[in-house]
């Protein structure tokens, strides 16, 4: 089986909101980690309106096969309307923590 690593991105309104995202999708073997990274500040339009929010960005680290149940564990969950969810493959990595991600997701 080839595993492709993806880093996947999305943001929310509360460190509490994203420990409890990440802490659901670590546990379904959804994503092998997730960072919370708070304090970013968003732009951006919406309804027709500029708005400008404090949110905490989340990193996932999964692996390609987990995309379709990953998306669908984050719109269930996921407190925003359109919640953001951006997939970049990752081309190079420490070999050793590759291995570990794909065993905690894929087995």
């Amino acid at each position: 089986m080839t595993t492709v690593a993806l880093l996947v991105l999305t943001t929310l309104a509360s460190d509490a909101d994203a420990r409890a995202l990440v802490t659901a999708l670590v546990a379904a073997r959804l994503v092998a980690c997730g960072t919370l990274l708070p304090g970013a500040r968003s732009i951006y339009r919406w309804e027709g309106q500029l708005k400008e929010e404090t949110e905490v960005v989340v990193l996932l680290k999964t692996d390609a096969s987990k995309w379709a149940a990953l998306c669908a564990a984050v719109e269930e969950r996921h407190p925003y309307e359109v919640p953001e969810l951006l997939a970049l493959p990752v081309e190079r990595g420490l070999e050793r923590y590759l291995s570990w991600l794909t065993h905690e997701v894929v087995g």
